[in-house]
């Protein structure tokens, strides 16, 4: 795992900045945690094969809503993902 992708995986579960997350960076993250991107108009739908919940992503002006960035952290934990990027 890079540099980059520490730094935002550790940003992202730290939890201090959710509304500061970069929607890029964060999709890019998504997708290199194995989930799959399905894209509806403004909405950026993931999943991935043995984790339940889906994750929606929309755009607020460059960066991720921080509600949803909280809901990313949410899958993360529940699932031990990131350790193995």
């Amino acid at each position: 795992m890079t540099v980059k992708y520490k730094k935002l995986l550790f940003q992202v579960l730290r939890g201090a900045s959710d509304a500061n997350v970069p929607f890029d960076a964060l999709r890019n993250l998504l997708l290199r945690l194995g989930f799959e991107e399905r894209i509806r108009g403004s909405h950026h739908n993931f999943r991935k094969e043995g984790v339940e919940a889906k994750i929606n992503l929309q755009r607020d002006n460059g960066k991720a809503k921080a509600y949803q960035v909280r809901q990313v952290r949410a899958v993360i934990l529940r699932y031990k993902m990131g350790g193995d990027l």
